[in-house]
Parts: C-alpha cells; structure tokens; sequence
C-alpha cells in the first residue's frame, strides 16, 4: 500500500487524534478549536502568535484584544486584524486638514497680491490712470479672495494652524499697502491712514492680552467696518474725479467712524471678559479651598 498520512488512514478518528485527541477518547470538533488556539506551544494560536509577536490571538471569532506594551488594550480593526503600533495616529494626520487646501491658497495669493499691488500702484510715478486701474484690480482680488476663504475653511472643515495666522496677516497687508501708498501720494491723509492701521493693530494686541480669559468674537459692525474700508480705499485707488471724487470722501469717512466705533466696542468687550474671567477663577480657588 503506498504511503498514507496517518490522519487521512485512520478517517475522521484520525483527523481528530491528529487535532489532540487523547488516549481516552476522540475529543470533539470544537474542543479541539479551542485547543489549537490555547495558550499551548503547538496549534494555530501558537503559529499566530508567531507572526505578530505579541503573545496574542488577533483572528477568529472568539479573539480578544491584546494588552500593547504600555498597558493598554489592544484595538482590533474590522477584518480582526490589530493594526500597527500608532495606527490611530496616523489616521487623525491624515483626518487632518491639508495646508494645501483651496483656502490656504486664496490667502497665500491674497498675501502675493500685495506687493504686486504696490508696484502697480506706484507705477509711473504713481498717477496714471491706467496703471491706477491694474492696481485697483489686484485689490478687488484680494478683498474678494477675503470674502471666500474664511468662509470656505469653516465650512468645509478646512481650518489649519497656517491659515488661522496667515489669514489676519494678508487682510493686514493689504489693507496697510494701500493706506500707506495713498498717504505717500498725497491722496488720503496720514491722519486716517494712522487711525485704521492703529486701531487694527490695538485690537490686535488686545486679543492676545485677554485670551487666556477667553476670545472676542467678530462683531457685525467689525464685518461692516471692513467692508465700507473695501469700499472707501478701493475708490481712492481709482482715479476718480467730480462728484464720484466727493462720493468717496463720504463713504471714507463713514469708514473712519465705523473704525473707531467698533474699536472703541471691542475695548469694552476686552475689559468684561478679563473681569469676568478674574471672577470665574476667584470663584474656583474659594471652591478648592472650602
């Protein structure tokens, strides 16, 4: 008779002696199972253990999570597989925003706008009308592009740590650039070019003194503040003339109001929150010390 396996020969009875069946008896199917993925040295748990190297059944119905080697319990992915060691952190790096999302790119090109405003704006000395049109172009880009990309961050999850600075530092920018170069002209007044650009730099300054008690949250009149700015400056830019000339005198002066009004509000904002923040700590060492 030509060679047989042992387990084949002798049918089932075989099958199940080959598992780990006793001298006592055919043990059944499932205790069998269980043996094989005991915590013995022979069977399928033992060759498991061998591939992953933890000491631990990671297949199977009846698996359980493994203890990782900081103590903590192993997690186990849908197919029953335990992924890799800082798996889960992969996974909220790649969850995360990319800084290359179409918002960071229209504040990126807000922040490139800048100097190209600037040479557009002095161009040919700085009184053509032609050149003063290109000028105004890349500043209607850039106030549009402001419109866009706070609102496309927050709504399509698209927030990063880059945009949340390099955001204010572009609307600043180009905001300042056209002030400064007007001033420089002798088409707006240093006195309004100081007024603006100080009262967005107090304001500035005075949310980093008072976040640690919490944040100031954009006013409707802030958001009309920078719009009727928009407006004011981008009428400068262009070489207007007759009543168009007058108009624009209105609508910045409007803006200078709103400027101030609205600093003078967000003072107030900063002087409740820090008192308020001062109380709700005085509050909570009395409650630690009773």
């Amino acid at each position: 008779m030509t060679g047989v396996p042992a387990s084949a020969a002798g049918g089932p009875s075989g099958a199940r002696r080959a598992a780990g069946a006793g001298p006592g008896g055919p043990v059944p199917g499932r205790a069998a199972a269980r043996e094989s993925r005991g915590p013995g040295p022979s069977g399928a748990g033992a060759a498991r253990r061998s591939l992953t190297g933890r000491g631990a059944v990671t297949h199977g119905d009846e698996a359980a999570p493994a203890a990782a080697p900081d103590g903590t319990e192993g997690v186990t992915a849908e197919d029953g597989t335990r992924p890799a060691r800082g798996a889960k952190i992969a996974a909220a790096a790649v969850n995360q925003a990319s800084v290359w999302n179409i918002a960071n790119l229209l504040t990126m090109l807000r922040l490139l706008l800048v100097p190209a405003f600037v040479m557009l704006m002095l161009a040919d000395g700085g009184y053509d009308p032609a050149w003063r049109s290109f000028a105004w172009a890349a500043f209607a880009i850039a106030m549009i592009t402001d419109l866009f990309d706070g609102h496309l961050a927050r709504t399509y999850d698209l927030v990063t740590d880059f945009g949340k600075i390099a955001d204010p530092i572009a609307d600043k920018a180009i905001m300042g650039a056209a002030l400064v170069c007007l001033s420089v002209l002798g088409d707006l007044p240093w006195w309004v070019t100081g007024i603006i650009l100080g009262r967005e730099l107090g304001v500035t300054l005075l949310r980093f003194l008072v976040i640690r008690y919490g944040v100031i949250p954009a006013s409707r009149g802030g958001k009309l503040k920078t719009l009727t700015q928009g407006i004011a400056v981008g009428m400068y830019v262009l070489a207007l003339t007759g009543w168009l000339a007058t108009l624009r005198w209105w609508v910045m002066a409007a803006a200078v109001v709103l400027t101030v009004a609205t600093g003078l509000d967000y003072v107030k904002q900063a002087i409740v929150l820090r008192r308020q923040g001062i109380a709700e700590r005085e509050a909570a060492l009395e409650e630690t010390e009773a």
